[in-house]
């Protein structure tokens, strides 16, 4: 008697004809959607809403099929890789590495010194994500953020606020969970518009409105408060920035940064200021105390085609969605979803070249401002980033940025990875740490590098929590955009 199974076997050598040939249009089938050019170019039509260089519509199977190879890599790599970081204690919800007081007074520091910046002592620290504050809300939308924060977005309390003076208590209200920034009207003598227009006098101009006229366009406020001139001068379409020393409690720096001003910690006692000659056309500085001995600049000329910036930042602002995310985002040639245009204010290019980004953001009439980055061991173009009027500086990516935690809403780099693998050999753990802690919640990193390279920090994005997407670029095959967005995580 013959097995039950022998037909089954016979079945598995010999499958019948209209098998092979279903198996065989299938397979015609998978390589004609694989070749199709509707796959790998843009649609002519929508020239005028995508960007040559990028692809915008990531959804296609291409760029699909290279996330899933990612993955599975980045599984492969095993668990213990993976594991997301923890969430720091309260006490590092203020956390700024490198301002360490205590400790710097414990090693000889003194004099105003124990309020500069020494890395060397603060040490590295914990592997976690700071946390934000319990009461911590996203800010306002611009310009409405720039005269009303979340008091407990900052670290402030009502006692300090009482004992600041008069004109700060008339400019600066505490309104429950607000702090509101009333503007004047110029009527009191006091006032931030009369203090300006006064400026203006003694430098013998008629009134502020001729600042851009007469050939000042960028400002260095030193000490500067809680931002309120500068937030007039922004008015008058002057780039000012704000430079103050770090402070434990109800810093300058962090509340202009909570306002969508330019601002960054500096150091005053040990070191020179992070600019080269002639960087500023104005310097402010109100009972600052500060000694200006060897501090001061030259200008070069420059040449870059912005093109290539106007391009990328069409296409950055499309992708700025949490849409990109989802398993089915839309499909091309559908509206683009609004992008969040006035949900970011402080961008920061952590590797600014020229300044072709701040440039195209400007182009655009974009209500952002750019903390240009230029770092160390780069080719040294800050004296060019200046002299276009922006807001600049030098930094050792290898160590923490000089700022506050959650004071920015984009981060972009185009190439730092692949100059620090090369040349610095940083960690790259502690830089992704660094970035999560300026980063607002919410905000967003736009990284641009070799696809070899974006492949090796996505691991480090699974572990620090980000939301991820790599997006592939049409001109150039090794090179790989990869967008990210910050969760906003609590502590339960």
């Amino acid at each position: 008697m013959r097995s039950p199974w022998t037909k089954f076997v016979n079945f598995v050598r010999f499958p019948p004809l209209n098998w092979l040939l279903l198996c065989f249009i299938c397979v015609i089938a998978l390589i004609v959607m694989l070749g199709s050019p509707s796959l790998n170019t843009v649609d002519p039509a929508m020239s005028n809403f995508l960007v040559p260089n990028i692809y915008k519509s990531y959804r296609k199977l291409r760029e699909q099929a290279a996330n899933e190879i990612l993955e599975i890599r980045s599984l492969s790599l095993g668990g213990s890789h993976l594991r997301e970081l923890d969430l720091c204690g309260k006490e590092r919800e203020n956390y700024v590495p490198c301002y360490n007081v205590t400790g710097n007074l414990l090693v000889g520091f003194h004099d105003g010194e124990e309020f500069d910046r020494h890395c060397e002592v603060d040490g590295s620290g914990p592997h976690c994500l700071v946390r934000p504050p319990k009461d911590y809300k996203i800010p306002l939308r611009w310009p409405a953020g720039r005269d009303v924060i979340w008091s407990g977005n900052m670290k402030i309390t009502k006692d300090q606020f009482l004992s600041s003076g008069s004109m700060t208590k008339r400019i600066m209200l505490l309104e429950e969970n607000q702090i509101a920034f009333h503007s004047e009207d110029g009527v009191n003598f006091d006032s931030v518009k009369d203090y300006s227009r006064q400026i203006a006098e003694m430098i013998g101009l008629g009134s502020d409105s001729e600042f851009l006229q007469a050939g000042v366009r960028t400002v260095l406020d030193i000490g500067c408060g809680f931002g309120s001139f500068g937030a007039h001068l922004f008015s008058l379409k002057l780039m000012t920035v704000c430079i103050a020393s770090y402070e434990v409690f109800g810093s300058q720096v962090q509340l202009a940064l909570e306002r969508g001003l330019p601002a960054m910690i500096g150091s005053f006692f040990s070191r020179q200021l992070p600019y080269p000659p002639l960087s500023f056309d104005m310097i402010h500085c109100a009972q600052c105390g500060i000694i200006w001995d060897k501090k001061g600049v030259r200008v070069e000329d420059f040449s870059e085609d912005s093109d290539v910036w106007r391009s990328a930042l069409r296409n950055y602002w499309s992708l700025l969605t949490p849409l990109i995310f989802s398993d089915h985002p839309k499909r091309p040639g559908e509206e683009d979803p609004l992008p969040p245009y006035n949900m970011i204010r402080n961008v920061m290019d952590m590797n600014s070249h020229y300044g072709g980004l701040n440039a195209a953001f400007l182009e655009a009439k974009k209500s952002v401002w750019v903390m240009n980055v230029v770092p160390i061991g780069t080719q040294n173009t800050l004296p060019l980033i200046l002299d276009r009027g922006f807001a600049g500086v030098l930094h050792n990516w290898c160590e923490p940025f000089p700022t506050y935690p959650r004071t920015y809403d984009m981060l972009h780099a185009m190439g730092l990875i692949s100059h620090l693998i090369n040349s610095e050999r940083c960690d790259l753990s502690n830089l992704f740490l660094e970035m999560d802690r300026i980063l607002r919640p919410e905000g967003w990193v736009v990284l641009r590098d070799k696809a070899a390279v974006i492949e090796k920090v996505r691991s480090i994005v699974t572990q620090i929590r980000w939301d991820a997407r790599v997006i592939e670029l049409q001109s150039d095959s090794d090179q790989r955009l990869l967008v990210c967005q910050k969760p906003f995580l609590k502590k339960l």
